[in-house]
């Protein structure tokens, strides 16, 4: 039985290692990865979908603009775990996302994917034409939801990323990260 929660501390090495299988290493030269690094996703905004004890998919909505004095969200990555595909995860995922940011009044989302897929989530590029990602991308895949019916009237600018960033690790932790690395590879020869 699959079950869709907020994710947790101890959720992040699966998420990754879900992530990784899902979308490969290209998916740190996404443009939207630009506006996702070194930040924290939006509170209470980070969902997985569970299988037993096996984390199976995912999804984030980060803060970003959409245009100056705009406030919107970025949804992504979204993933599913290849053997769990065509079971309804992925939607009710995005179902699930999409619900709990109005519930946080949240009055937008924006995403770069396919408008086949997301345009049943109410997703189109019909608010989008006068809004752009700071690196390449196609510009059909820019779509949006409105959460608040004309929030995005009028849009126009640069989609940039807001909220809070990640917290930087302290110098002691980088050493004493940088010594265990040191004795783990001494320990190995």
């Amino acid at each position: 039985m699959v079950t869709i929660r907020n994710e947790t501390c101890g959720d992040i090495e699966a998420r990754e290692e879900l992530l990784d299988c899902v979308w490969g290493a290209s998916r740190f030269g996404k443009t939207a990865e630009r506006l996702r690094e070194d930040r924290i996703p939006a509170d209470g905004l980070s969902l997985v979908a569970e299988d037993g004890l096996c984390l199976v998919g995912t999804v984030w909505l980060w803060h970003v603009c959409a245009g100056p004095d705009r406030p919107a969200l970025l949804l992504g990555p979204l993933a599913v775990d290849a053997a769990h595909r065509c079971h309804g995860i992925g939607s009710t995922l995005m179902w699930r996302a999409i619900a709990a940011a109005r519930r946080r009044k949240h009055c937008a989302i924006v995403l770069v994917g396919d408008e086949a897929y997301y345009g049943r989530f109410g997703f189109s590029a019909e608010k989008t034409g006068a809004l752009w990602l700071p690196g390449p991308y196609e510009r059909h895949r820019l779509l949006a939801c409105e959460l608040v019916p004309g929030a995005l009237d009028g849009a126009r600018g640069l989609v940039g990323a807001t909220g809070r960033t990640a917290p930087t690790p302290s110098l002691e932790l980088l050493i004493a990260d940088l010594s265990n690395n040191r004795a783990s590879s001494r320990h190995a020869a």
